[in-house]
């Protein structure tokens, strides 16, 4: 239906082709960087980083990394089932699990690192009768889930020494006055308006008093943003040590934290990209070398990969259900 929408709109008036025109080359030139960084780790370092911690990936490994996958994949669907009843949209905590294993299946083995995330939105919505209200609830669940990783990151890195410890002050300072900015313009916003962003910005204050800050809501939203966060730190300091690291946990984890802080930048080659390189700098920064740095996040890579396989199942089910009701 969209695609048929986007033909008839394109046919009475050519103008508006531009926009996916522009979203199309956003999407590239997002490949383009992840690509990019990728090969400038390839020609800084050549490609051992990448392919010595692969090779000490075991079965002990695996396990703990599907066992932890478990965690983090059921921790994000109770917050996205917090996040969706909280904006009116129905999701059984099942249901909302192995849309959750799909999308990280997707997003780790497809350009870009959101089109899993995109998926679940966009089908959840349908499903629930209100597109609309499904592709929200997914937007929101993502932010809170990043906001609680930024507050985490930023008291970690206070608390442990790295190379953007300098820097924190003035950073948090900044972050702090433009979020009161933006909740002050949220707090004096009129109930109604005719400007369209403004509706826009009034559903979205709505959305986050009900979905995120809601009585029966924020407790829990922040327990299961916390327990991710920790599910995917351990992940990262496994991956490390699988990698044959061996510097201490209070050097390591400040540096594997900036390289998952990275992760949020959706300019990355099925979740490659911009994680090695931030883990390059930061693992040299602290007086360890780039190489190790690359082989934690390739390994990290790989983990997550191996975790996410379930969700190739919940989409092999979906894929021998629907023949059979044809």
């Amino acid at each position: 239906m969209g695609e048929q929408a986007g033909a008839v709109a394109s046919a009475t008036a050519p103008a508006p082709a531009t926009a996916p025109t522009r979203r199309s080359l956003w999407g590239w030139a997002r490949l383009g960087l992840g690509l990019a960084v990728l090969a400038g780790l390839v020609y800084w370092l050549g490609t051992d980083p990448f392919l010595a911690g692969l090779r000490l990936i075991d079965a002990p490994a695996l396990v703990a990394a599907l066992a932890l996958g478990v965690l983090t994949t059921v921790c994000v669907a109770w917050r996205w089932r917090l996040v969706a009843e909280g904006i009116g949209v129905r999701l059984p905590l099942a249901q909302a699990v192995a849309h959750c294993y799909r999308a990280v299946f997707l997003n780790a083995t497809l350009p870009g690192g959101i089109l899993g995330d995109v998926h679940r939105a966009v089908r959840h919505g349908r499903e629930a009768g209100d597109v609309g209200r499904g592709i929200r609830a997914v937007v929101w669940e993502r932010v809170a889930g990043q906001v609680v990783l930024i507050a985490i990151g930023v008291v970690l890195l206070f608390a442990f020494p790295s190379p953007v410890r300098p820097y924190l002050p003035v950073a948090t300072a900044v972050a702090v006055a433009v979020l009161a900015a933006v909740l002050l313009a949220a707090w004096l916003l009129p109930e109604s308006g005719a400007s369209r962003w403004t509706r826009a910005l009034v559903t979205a204050v709505s959305d986050v008093r009900a979905g995120l800050l809601g009585r029966r809501t924020w407790a829990g939203v922040l327990v299961a943003s916390a327990l991710a966060v920790a599910g995917h730190l351990a992940t990262f300091l496994l991956a490390a040590r699988t990698a044959g690291s061996t510097a201490p946990l209070t050097l390591l984890l400040p540096l594997t934290l900036l390289a998952l802080l990275a992760m949020g930048v959706p300019a990355n080659v099925a979740g490659f990209g911009p994680r090695e390189g931030v883990a390059a700098w930061a693992f040299a920064a602290a007086g360890l070398t780039a190489a190790e740095g690359v082989a934690t996040a390739t390994v990290y890579g790989a983990l997550v990969l191996v975790a996410s396989l379930p969700g190739a199942a919940v989409l092999l089910a979906r894929r021998v259900r629907v023949p059979a009701t044809v």
